[in-house]
């Protein structure tokens, strides 16, 4: 079959791989209808994870058409069209049990790479197999383990362009909100005007709160964000942001701050270190009320420098993080596409063959013609 291809940093090609196989009684096998780019491929396109070999199959937001199952698969049958939670998770383990599906001890591909903080997560699609991933959905086909627990029925009335976001963007978008314990009457203020930045902003609407603001440099999508979302956007290349935070509730500060702006793209040692500190954590962990949350998404880097921890501490602020987005949500995101409470199919900017992926991940690196994400056809 035809796989997007990791070949060194900077490089992608489409080459031959071999089709997937039923590997247990749990798998099932997926044609791929859609699959889109996601800023958690950055730091492995930039060449920032030494695990990574070439050859890795990438992507891990995907949706597609059940081909083949094993003897023990409950929930789908052949032709279903199913969207693929990103995190892979077994359903039965300690940390599935209690809900935390990204935290799961056994959704790995095979031995692990032990992480700096010593405890591993869920495996991902589109990683390197020593970080405990699997093959990714840049393909025609993909093996879906545990396919009970991560896949979902998408509703006859879901399009496909709207039902991919369902993957990984739109629910790391709700767990942001989530994680924020954003309630009704609330103030929130999320750094990163991409796909997540714009769905953690609707979910925070659409969980009642009273002002949402969005802080990017891209004009092209503040407009979005303002079109879409019922967020007001805030360019901070023209405002001093803590100050037009502290005066857009109330002179306290937003209640929840949440950190959206994805990884960096560029060239970086591993374990990364951002001397700066990390830019919009920072500016989050400041803007901050008293008492107030804030929220990481999905940094990609290892460690951070010049943390302000004596604010946090200072402030009571609790600081919560999520990466891998697992499959809890996925069942409400898709009854609320299904509604048109949720509609993602705007963030998909640029749409493109498969053979055109190089193309697609360089216009999305580099943010060229008002990129947002790029969806792939197989």
């Amino acid at each position: 079959m035809r796989a997007l291809c990791w070949e060194g940093a900077g490089a992608l090609a489409v080459r031959q791989v071999p089709d997937p196989e039923l590997r247990n009684a749990h798998d099932m096998i997926v044609r791929v209808r859609r699959s889109a780019t996601s800023g958690g491929d950055l730091p492995l396109l930039a060449g920032r994870v030494p695990e990574a070999t070439v050859g890795e199959v990438l992507g891990h937001e995907f949706l597609g058409e059940v081909v083949e199952i094993g003897p023990e698969v409950r929930r789908h049958r052949i032709a279903d069209r199913v969207v693929v939670g990103a995190a892979v998770a077994c359903g039965a383990c300690w940390f599935c049990r209690t809900g935390l599906l990204d935290c799961c001890d056994n959704g790995t591909s095979g031995v692990t790479a032990e992480p700096p903080w010593v405890q591993p997560a869920a495996g991902c699609y589109g990683r390197p197999a020593r970080l405990g991933g699997f093959a990714g959905g840049h393909a025609e086909f993909v093996r879906v383990p545990y396919a009970d627990v991560g896949a979902y029925a998408v509703p006859e009335q879901v399009d496909d362009d709207r039902a991919v976001f369902a993957s990984a963007a739109a629910p790391a978008g709700w767990q942001g909100a989530e994680l924020g314990g954003v309630v009704p009457g609330d103030v929130v203020a999320v750094w990163g005007a991409g796909a997540v930045g714009q769905l953690t902003a609707g979910a925070a609407v659409a969980r009642g709160a009273d002002r949402v603001i969005v802080v990017d440099e891209h004009d092209d999508r503040l407009r979005m964000v303002a079109r879409h979302t019922g967020a007001e956007a805030l360019n901070h290349r023209y405002v001093d942001v803590l100050a037009e935070l502290r005066e857009r509730s109330g002179g306290r500060g937003p209640d929840v701050c949440v950190d959206a702006a994805g990884p960096p793209a560029g060239p970086t040692r591993w374990p990364a270190v951002e001397p700066d500190g990390g830019v919009a954590l920072r500016e989050a962990v400041h803007a901050c009320r008293k008492g107030g949350t804030v929220v990481t998404l999905g940094g990609g880097t290892a460690f951070v420098d010049r943390f302000p921890l004596g604010a946090v501490t200072d402030k009571g602020l609790a600081v919560r993080g999520g990466r891998r987005r697992g499959p809890a949500a996925i069942p409400e995101l898709l009854d609320r596409m299904a509604r048109d409470e949720l509609v993602t199919e705007h963030l998909a900017t640029h749409r493109l063959p498969l053979e055109r992926g190089a193309d697609g991940y360089a216009l999305f690196r580099d943010r060229v013609d008002g990129c947002v994400r790029v969806v792939f056809t197989p």
